[in-house]
C-alpha cells in the first residue's frame, strides 16, 4: 500500500512544510538526534504491577484511576471519537484509559516539535520524513518500554517489524500498522489490491477475449470502443499529482524487474518492455478508447464512474478501497459485475510481480518523551497488536458481533452483517469494526468472509501467487532536505507530466521526443548522485533482512 490512496495521499510533503519541518524537528529536538535531549517520563510502577513476559502488562495492572492520554494523529480526516462505538468502548474498559485524540496536518504535526508541548502518543506516515528519522529526539524506545513496562510486547510485535525501523542507536521507537514480513507473504493469507478488470457482460459479449499483448488489448478495446459507445473503454485510477496505476502499479503488472543484472538500483521508468506497454497506451489513446477526461479526474470522480460501471475495463489499484463502489455496482446490476482476468502481460515473458503495502507499512504509531503514563501506553500497543485485540478491531467481540464457526473461520452475526451490508454508516459509528486500525493486519482478515465484499473476491483471487516483496525498494529516497532529495522531487514531477504527454503523445515522432526530453532531465538533475545513494539503501536494506 505504499502507493497512496484517498486517505495516504493526505500525507504528502510539499517543499515549503518540508523545509519547516526540518528546521522545526532541529530546533525542537535539540542537534544530533540525542536520545536525552528531552526530558523522559520513567514512572514506577512499584505499587502497581510486576511486569511478567508471559502475561500482557494489562491484565496485570491494578491502577485505579484512568488514564488520560491524548493521541495526535497527523491526518484531518481520522474520526477522533473514543469510547461510543463497540471497539474504543472495549478498549477504554478493558485498560481503562480515556484518549483524546487530536488530528491535524504537518504544519499542525511541527507546532508541537516547535512549541514543546507535545502529546503523548503521535501517528505519523511517512517513515522518511524528519519527524520519524529523529524519533530518538522525540519519543521512547520501544525496546525499553517492554523491558522495563511490558515485557509481553515482545511475543506480539513481529521482530522483523522492530528491526525494519531500528535507528542508528539499535532502538525501535515507532510502530506500524500492516507493515508485511516475508513470512506474512509466504503465508498466503494477504491478498492482491491490483487487478485488470473487466465488466462481465461486456467481457461476455466480446467472447472472452485475451488483451495479453499489445495487439490484444488494442483490438479488444477497439472492439469495445464499436459495440460499447457509451462507456469507456479503458480507465486507471486518479492520476492526481503521481501516475494513478500507469507507472509503478503497471510495472508490477507486467513484472518490470525490481532490481538490474548487478543487484543494483534499476530505472523501471525506462525499461524496454514497459515503454512497449507505454506506447501501446499512446496507441490505445489515439483510438479514442481513453478519454481524456480520465487524466483530469479525481479520486471522487474516479470512484463515481467505477460506482455507476462506466469503464468498460480498469486497471485498479486498491480493490479494497473501492470495494463498496464496486459492490455497489454489482448489487444493483447483476451479470454486469467487474470480474479480474489476465491483462496486459510482459511482452519478455515477465511474469506479475504484484505490491502490497511492504514492511514499512502504513500509519506509524510512537510514545512521547512527555508521555503522562508511559506504562499504560505500551500496554496499550500490546493489547492493540495481541490476538485479542485484533479480534477486537476487525470484528467486535464475540457472542455479540460476531461468532466463531466449527472449521475456525469468524462470522458477523446476522444483524450486524445486516447493517454492513444496507446501513453502512451505522454500521461504521455503531461498531467501527475495520475502523479502528493503528496496529493492523491483513492476516486477520483472512479469517472471515466479512472482511471484504463479495465484489472483490474473485479479484482477490485472482492475484493469488502474484504477490512479491518489494521490500529492497522501500526508503531508499535520498534523505529530505538534501539536494539530491529536492532534484528527485523534480525528476519525479517530470517523470508524471513526461508520462501523461507521452500517452497523449499525437504520433510516434512526438512520444519519442517526449520520452528523450525526461532523459535528458534525468542527466541535469543529479540522477547519478540518487542512483549511488538508493544504491547504498538497497545494499543496506538487504543486509537489514538477511538477504
Amino acid at each position: 500500500m505504499l502507493k497512496m490512496d484517498k486517505s495516504k495521499g493526505k500525507t504528502r510533503f510539499a517543499w515549503a512544510s518540508l523545509m519547516l519541518a526540518i528546521v522545526l524537528v532541529v530546533a525542537g529536538c535539540g542537534s544530533g538526534g540525542d536520545s536525552g535531549s528531552k526530558k523522559e517520563n520513567w514512572i514506577s510502577i512499584e505499587d502497581r504491577y510486576t511486569p511478567d513476559p508471559e502475561t500482557p502488562a494489562w491484565k496485570l495492572d491494578k491502577k485505579e484511576e484512568t488514564t488520560e492520554l491524548t493521541w495526535y494523529v497527523n491526518a484531518d480526516w481520522w474520526n477522533t471519537d473514543f469510547g461510543k462505538d463497540v471497539v474504543t468502548k472495549k478498549i477504554k474498559e478493558d485498560l481503562n484509559i480515556n484518549i483524546k485524540f487530536i488530528t491535524g496536518d504537518d504544519t499542525k504535526l511541527n507546532t508541537f516539535f516547535a512549541g514543546g508541548d507535545m502529546p503523548d502518543l503521535i501517528t505519523t506516515f511517512d517513515s522518511n520524513s524528519p519527524v520519524v528519522q529523529k524519533a530518538a529526539t522525540w519519543a521512547l524506545p520501544l525496546n525499553d518500554l517492554a523491558e522495563k513496562y511490558d515485557p509481553h510486547f515482545n511475543k506480539v510485535a513481529a521482530q522483523d517489524t522492530l528491526n525494519w525501523f531500528q535507528l542508528k542507536d539499535g532502538k525501535t521507537y515507532g510502530y506500524p500498522n500492516y507493515s508485511n514480513t516475508q513470512a506474512d507473504y509466504d503465508s498466503g493469507n494477504i491478498p492482491a489490491k491490483t487487478a485488470f478488470i473487466i465488466r462481465k457482460d461486456v467481457y461476455e459479449a466480446l467472447g472472452k477475449p485475451s488483451m495479453g499483448t499489445p495487439e490484444e488489448f488494442r483490438a479488444a478495446l477497439t472492439d469495445i470502443k464499436q459495440k460499447f459507445p457509451q462507456l469507456i473503454p479503458f480507465g486507471f485510477n486518479s492520476i492526481g499529482e503521481g501516475t494513478g496505476s500507469l507507472g509503478d502499479v503497471l510495472q508490477d503488472f507486467i513484472g518490470v524487474p525490481l532490481e538490474d543484472e548487478n543487484s543494483g538500483f534499476y530505472n523501471r521508468n525506462l525499461d524496454e518492455d514497459y515503454l512497449t506497454w507505454v506506447k501501446t497506451l499512446n496507441t490505445v489513446y489515439r483510438d479514442g478508447a481513453i478519454s481524456d477526461d480520465s487524466f483530469a479526474d479525481d479520486g471522487t470522480a474516479f470512484e463515481e464512474k467505477v460506482k455507476a460501471g462506466k469503464y468498460a475495463t480498469i486497471l485498479l489499484d486498491g480493490t479494497p478501497q473501492q470495494g463498496g463502489n464496486l459492490q455497489s455496482f454489482a448489487s444493483a446490476n447483476p451479470g454486469k459485475e467487474y470480474i479480474a482476468i489476465d491483462g496486459p502481460q510482459s511482452t519478455v515473458g515477465h511474469a506479475p510481480t504484484l505490491n502490497q503495502s511492504g514492511i514499512t507499512g502504513w500509519m506509524i504509531s510512537f510514545i512521547t518523551k512527555s508521555n503522562a503514563d508511559p506504562a499504560k501506553s505500551i500496554q496499550l500497543f500490546t493489547y492493540l497488536l495481541s490476538e485479542e485485540g485484533q479480534m477486537l478491531m476487525n470484528y467486535g467481540i464475540e457472542g455479540e458481533t460476531y461468532q466463531v464457526n466449527a472449521d475456525g473461520t469468524v462470522a458477523f452475526l446476522p444483524a450486524v452483517k445486516e447493517l454492513q451490508l444496507n446501513n453502512p454508516d451505522t454500521f461504521k459509528k455503531d461498531y467501527r469494526m475495520g475502523e479502528f486500525m493503528f496496529f493492523g493486519h491483513d492476516r486477520h482478515k483472512a479469517l472471515s468472509q466479512d472482511a471484504f465484499p463479495d465484489a472483490i473476491k474473485q479479484m482477490q483471487e485472482w492475484g493469488r501467487g502474484k504477490l512479491v516483496p518489494h521490500f529492497i525498494l522501500e526508503n531508499i529516497n535520498p534523505d529530505q532536505g538534501t539536494p539530491e532529495a529536492r532534484a528527485l522531487s523534480a525528476i519525479n514531477t517530470k517523470w508524471n507530466t513526461t508520462l501523461v504527454s507521452m500517452i497523449r503523445a499525437k504520433d510516434d515522432g512526438q512520444f519519442e521526443s517526449i520520452l528523450n526530453e525526461y532523459k535528458s532531465f534525468l542527466e541535469g538533475n543529479s540522477w547519478d548522485k540518487i542512483v549511488d545513494i538508493r544504491n547504498e539503501k538497497m545494499k543496506a536494506n538487504k543486509e537489514k533482512l538477511g538477504l
